[in-house]
C-alpha cells in the first residue's frame, strides 16, 4: 500500500495511539466465517467489529475507513464530502467511520498519528490511503481509483464452501481412525456455519454413537432436515440406531446364551441374542445366530430373521466384512 499519498489539514494535538504496533498484516487466503448481509453504505464501527465491517466486507465491495474524533475540526469538514461521494457511488464503495478516541487499537496498528486519516480496503487488505481534509473533487478521484483497481468479488460458490468441504473430509478421516474429539470439533465448527448441514449432523451423530452415547446420537440424528433424510449414509445410521434401540432392553448375552444351551429351539432367545451381539459390536456372531434361526424355521414371525439380517447389512454397510460374511451364509442357506 502506498503511504498516505495525499495531505490536507490534520489534527495531531490530543491524539496519541494507545500502542504503536506493527502495521496490520491481513491474511485472507482462508474464507471468512460467514458471508454477512450487505451493510449500509455509511456506518460507524469499532475495533472489535473491524474484521466483519472492513476486512470481510471488502472482499465483496471496496471499503473506505475514516479514522476521526469529535474534537477534530478537519474531520468534521471532511465527513460530509466523503459521505456524499460514497452515496453517489450507489454501492460500488462503502464507508466505515471509526472514532479513535473510543477505538484506538486498529488506528494504532495502522500507524495513524494524525486525523482525519482515510484508508481504502479491497480484497481483504489495505490498498491506498490519504491524510487530512482534502477537497470533495479529490475524494471523488480517490474513490474512483479504488473502485477501478478493486479485485473482482469471489464467485457465487465462495471459498467458504471449499473450506467446509475440506473440513468435512478431515472430520471423516478423524472419525474413521477413531479420533472422536477431533471429528466432533470439526463437525461442530461446520454446524456453527451451516446448522442444517445434513452431512455434518450425521457425522456428529456417529461420533456420539461410537462414543457409546446412543441417546445423544439419536437426538442429533433426529435434527436432520426432512428434505435431507435420504441417501446411504442416512439410511445406514437410521438402521444402526434402530437396532440399538431394540437391543437396549434385552437380557445380557450370557443369559441368552444360557437359555439357548438349555433349549436350542428357543427361537426368540436366539433372535434376541443376535440383536444383543450386534449391539455389542459382534457383527459376524449376530449374523450367524440369525442364519442358525432360519435353518430351524425360515417362516418364524413372518420371515423375521431374514428381514432382520437385511437390516443388519444396511446398518453395517455393503463393504463391511460382517456384511460380506453374512451374505455368504445367507446365500448358502437359501440356495442349498
Amino acid at each position: 500500500m502506498r503511504l498516505l499519498a495525499r495531505h490536507g489539514a490534520v489534527c495531531e494535538k490530543g491524539y496519541e495511539p494507545a500502542k504503536r504496533a506493527r502495521a496490520v498484516n491481513v491474511n485472507l487466503n482462508t474464507a471468512p466465517a460467514a458471508k454477512a448481509p450487505p451493510a449500509d453504505l455509511v456506518r460507524e464501527s469499532t475495533d472489535r467489529a473491524f474484521k466483519a465491517d472492513v476486512i470481510d466486507a471488502s472482499l465483496e465491495t471496496p471499503v473506505l475507513v475514516d479514522f476521526w474524533a469529535p474534537w477534530c475540526g478537519p474531520c468534521r469538514a471532511l465527513s460530509p464530502n466523503i459521505e456524499k461521494v460514497v452515496n453517489e457511488k450507489a454501492g460500488k464503495i462503502r464507508l466505515v467511520k471509526i472514532n479513535i478516541d473510543e477505538n484506538p487499537s486498529i488506528a494504532g496498528q495502522l500507524g495513524v498519528q494524525s486525523i482525519p486519516a482515510v484508508f481504502a480496503f479491497a480484497g481483504g487488505r489495505p490498498v491506498d490511503a490519504f491524510l487530512g481534509n482534502i477537497p470533495e473533487s479529490e475524494v471523488r478521484k480517490f474513490a474512483d481509483k479504488v473502485i477501478a483497481a478493486a479485485p473482482p468479488a469471489p464467485a457465487a460458490a465462495g471459498s467458504i464452501e471449499e473450506e467446509i468441504n475440506n473440513a468435512m473430509a478431515a472430520a471423516k478421516e478423524a472419525l474413521s481412525v477413531g479420533d472422536l474429539n477431533t471429528a466432533a470439533q470439526i463437525f461442530g465448527m461446520v454446524l456453527q456455519h451451516q446448522p442444517e448441514n445434513a452431512e455434518a449432523i450425521l457425522g456428529m451423530s456417529r461420533v456420539y454413537l461410537k462414543a457409546g452415547e446412543a441417546e445423544q446420537a439419536q437426538q442429533i440424528f433426529d435434527t436432520v432436515p426432512e428434505a435431507a433424510r435420504t441417501g446411504a449414509d442416512y439410511t445406514s445410521l437410521a438402521a444402526e440406531l434402530k437396532l440399538l434401540t431394540e437391543a437396549a432392553d434385552l437380557s445380557e448375552t450370557d443369559e441368552l446364551e444360557r437359555a439357548l444351551a438349555t433349549n436350542p429351539d428357543d427361537l426368540q432367545a436366539r433372535y434376541d441374542l443376535a440383536l444383543a451381539l450386534n449391539a455389542a459390536g459382534k457383527r459376524v456372531e449376530a449374523a450367524e445366530q440369525l442364519v442358525a434361526l432360519m435353518r430351524r424355521d425360515r417362516t418364524w414371525t413372518d420371515d423375521g430373521a431374514r428381514k432382520k439380517l437385511l437390516e443388519f447389512f444396511e446398518a453395517w454397510g455393503a463393504k463391511d466384512p460382517a456384511t460380506l460374511k453374512g451374505r455368504r451364509l445367507l446365500s448358502a442357506l437359501l440356495f442349498s
